[in-house]
């Protein structure tokens, strides 16, 4: 496979965990920070330096908005629930190392 067909097919894939999660708003970033170590603020901060690698500038709330597919103070107000005491625990011991 040639580079550049690499680069389309990743491309694609991101579009579609970009599009995917932004129908999944029942999915909040504690969870997944929980079981995958990141979320969408994590995949809007690594699209804003992948821009910036580039020298085209995008803010974090730019960034952040092409992930939730609204402005983020708007998907919080709409979709963000309070996180449990047990997903806080969880957290808690899923991170307790990367530090």
């Amino acid at each position: 496979m040639d580079d550049q067909t690499r680069i389309e097919l990743e491309a694609a894939a991101f579009r579609t965990l970009r599009d995917h999660l932004q129908k999944r708003t029942d999915v909040q970033n504690i969870d997944m920070m929980n079981l995958t170590g990141f979320c969408r603020n994590c995949l809007s901060r690594w699209y804003q330096e992948a821009a910036a690698e580039r020298d085209i500038v995008i803010d974090k709330m730019e960034a952040r908005e092409i992930f939730y597919g609204m402005p983020f103070e708007e998907w919080r107000e709409k979709y963000q629930t309070d996180a449990s005491d047990s997903q806080k625990a969880a957290f808690e011991l899923s991170h307790k190392d990367a530090t």
